[in-house]
Parts: C-alpha cells; structure tokens; sequence
C-alpha cells in the first residue's frame, strides 16, 4: 500500500459536509439516521394462532403449505386422538414474527375452506403454554393397538382381577368426591357387577386358625335331637291332597238299557 492509499481510507469513513460551516449540524443528522437504522441481527418475537374447525384431510403438511403463504412458519401442532389417531379439528400455528400472525388472525377468520368456516385467533404470549409445540416436529404414526383391540382382547385371571381392582377405586372415590359435595345420589355402579363371596358354614373350617367342632358323644347326641325335632316340624308342615271319588253310577240308568 501507499501512503495516499492509507490516508485516502480513514477519509472515506468519516462524513465530510461540502460546506465547513455547516459540519456541526450535518454530523448530527448523520448521527440521528444512524440510530433510527434498524440492527442487522435484531430478534423477532414469535407468534402463535389458534386455528380452529379444521376440516378432514387437513393435516401437518398441508397446514403449513397453505399458511407459509402469509410469512415464514416455525412450528405446528395438530391435535389429534391418541387412542384413533384422527385429528380433534383444532390446531396451534407458530409464525417468526408476531404482526404476520396478528394479521393471519384477521384474514384467515370466519374464512370457508371445504365446506367449513375457520376459527383463527390470535393468542398473547403470555398465555402460550411452553410445553405447547413438545414432539411437534416429530412424524405422526398411527398407533399400533387402538383401543378396541386393547379392550377386547382376552386376559388372564390376574389382568381380571387387576382391572375389577382399579374400576372398584375409581368408582368409591367418585363416590367420596360427591357425598364431599352434598349430592345424595346411590347407583349400583361396577360393585353390584361383581359376584359377592359364599359365606362359609357354622360346622365347616375355612382356615387352618379357625376353630374345629368338637365331636364328643354329648355334643352327637344334641345334633342328633336337633335333626329329630327339625323332621317333626317337617311332618306337621306337611300338605295331604286327597283324591277325589269316583262318580257313582245310577241305578236307573241300568234298568233303562236292561228294558
């Protein structure tokens, strides 16, 4: 480089007025439009809309092809059924700037697309919910053991026992949760499903720790009066039907056909 280069540079940075008078003022203005320009790398704060009555066969890519229109689409969530996997008809659209989803909100309202008019709304940053957009970018699958299958499948005694187990909580604990609140309201419910256990007999031990009978002569001798007394009762509660007699023949009748 040459001296004139080196003296030219610093020259062409610095803003010169063609008239010195006028220096102070012109470096002023020059001042103020540099700070009304806007920053290279300035952030845009996101914006989500609410987007709702969607018809079918309106899914995730289809959601983002259409609204990329407006501006740049970061993220979408479609809701949809865990159990079916068929989409709930409403969905959650995150813009990179926020005045394109304001303005999305306002066109894209009460707007009729196959046969349905869409529900779009504008929602305020503080009432997203930070875990909104979780597994939103993530490929949906369908399940692989809907719900019917899972419910109608065949179980064991224990998976019996396990889900009657479960049904009998939830329902006393509904129940708890409405006598907590003053309703007065009885049902049979799940428990009146369920086959109530045989009461064991006076005579007979259930278990090792219960009492056997004792079986001395006295004891035989009582039992056997027991089962006399109890054939009496028998005897006396007993209904006779007696047979009805034959007609008897006249005597009339027979000399009628002699004669």
């Amino acid at each position: 480089m040459t001296e004139s280069d080196s003296t030219s540079a610093p020259a062409g940075k610095n803003l010169l007025s063609l008239d010195p008078a006028q220096e102070t003022e012109f470096r002023k203005k020059v001042q103020e439009v540099k700070k009304k320009r806007p920053k290279k790398y300035e952030k845009l704060t996101p914006g989500v809309i609410y987007l709702g009555h969607i018809p079918q066969g309106f899914f995730e890519p289809q959601i983002r092809i259409y609204f990329s229109q407006f501006g740049s689409v970061r993220r979408v969530r479609l809701s949809r059924s865990k159990k079916t996997g068929r989409s709930k008809g409403y969905a959650f659209v995150e813009f990179e700037c926020d005045e394109v989803a304001k303005i999305v909100a306002d066109t894209m309202n009460n707007y009729l697309l196959a046969e349905r008019l869409l529900k779009c709304c504008f929602i305020p940053p503080e009432k997203v919910n930070p875990k909104l957009f979780i597994g939103s970018q993530t490929q949906f699958k369908k399940p692989s053991f809907p719900a019917v299958k899972r419910y109608n499948k065949k179980r064991s005694v224990q998976e019996r026992r396990k889900m009657t187990s479960k049904l009998l909580h939830k329902e006393t604990h509904l129940r708890k949760r409405l006598a907590q609140k003053g309703i007065d309201y009885d049902f049979p419910g799940f428990a009146a499903q369920v086959p109530k256990k045989k009461a064991a007999d006076m005579n007979t031990s259930v278990g090792s720790q219960d009492l056997t009978p004792v079986c001395t002569p006295t004891v035989i001798e009582r039992r056997k009066s027991m089962k006399i007394e109890e054939g009496e009762e028998d005897s006396d509660t007993e209904i006779v039907i007696k047979a009805t007699p034959a007609p008897k023949k006249s005597k009339n009748k027979k000399k009628a056909k002699s004669s």
